[in-house]
């Protein structure tokens, strides 16, 4: 066999090979919340092949922009390993006009989607969420008032626990907690927990949105992603 026939299906096989492990591959995402007053922090860390890819999202800071009524979200990703890996920085503001783009954009995305929600449910169900930790602590100055909001948080943990274990396969029981402070106006938050899927579900998912579009070209008001980009989100 001439070396001109047999390079092509070398090269068609290691492609063959890569988009097997690919679609086999499982992505595991941690996510961790933490608010506490005027203290908030967010963390996503994305990760596979066992640890050699990972991915993280940090937000360490998210406060009200003292200039007008916009959120100033601080930002850092980080490639690679928590010691070793590359990290980048940026600050963002994300304006009410942005906000209302992106919940435009979102129902134009619905619209030329057949049957969006059936798509996302099989994919869903498909989708492992473990290791769900909610705690809270909340507190108004008034006992009878903060009772009476400590039993409306405990029934807003259960019917949201209730709709993820319906879409996702929950592996584990959550470790869910409200604890009232009766002396003094305060909410503390803690949230956290894991994610799994294989790649090639998500693959599929998207071929069948992009199988079931119609309408033709979509506008859309904001860029792809542009949450996770590096460009401020203001006007």
């Amino acid at each position: 066999m001439s070396w001109w026939i047999l390079v092509p299906l070398i090269l068609a096989s290691i492609l063959l090979i890569l988009l097997f492990f690919i679609i086999i591959t499982k992505l595991t995402i941690s996510i961790s919340l933490y608010h506490g007053n005027d203290n908030d922090r967010f963390v996503i860390k994305f990760r596979a092949w066992f640890g050699l890819i990972r991915y993280t999202i940090d937000v360490p800071l998210i406060k009200l922009d003292d200039d007008g009524p916009n959120i100033v979200v601080k930002e850092e990703t980080k490639r690679g390993s928590e010691n070793k890996g590359k990290k980048k920085e940026a600050t963002k503001k994300i304006t009410p006009s942005f906000i209302f783009d992106s919940i435009s954009d979102t129902k134009t995305f619905l619209e030329h989607v057949v049957s969006f929600h059936k798509i996302i449910r099989k994919f869903f169900k498909r989708v492992k969420i473990d290791h769900v930790n909610w705690r809270t602590l909340v507190g108004v100055g008034d006992a009878a008032n903060t009772g009476t909001l400590i039993g409306l948080l405990w029934s807003a943990k259960s019917g949201i626990i209730t709709v993820v274990s319906k879409l996702m396969r929950l592996q584990t029981m959550p470790s869910i907690m409200v604890t009232p402070d009766f002396q003094r106006a305060i909410i503390q938050t803690e949230f956290s927990c894991m994610i799994q899927f294989r790649v090639g579900h998500a693959i599929l998912a998207g071929i069948k949105i992009i199988q079931f579009w119609k309408g033709g070209r979509a506008k859309f008001k904001t860029k792809p992603l542009s949450m996770f980009s590096n460009e401020e989100q203001s006007v």
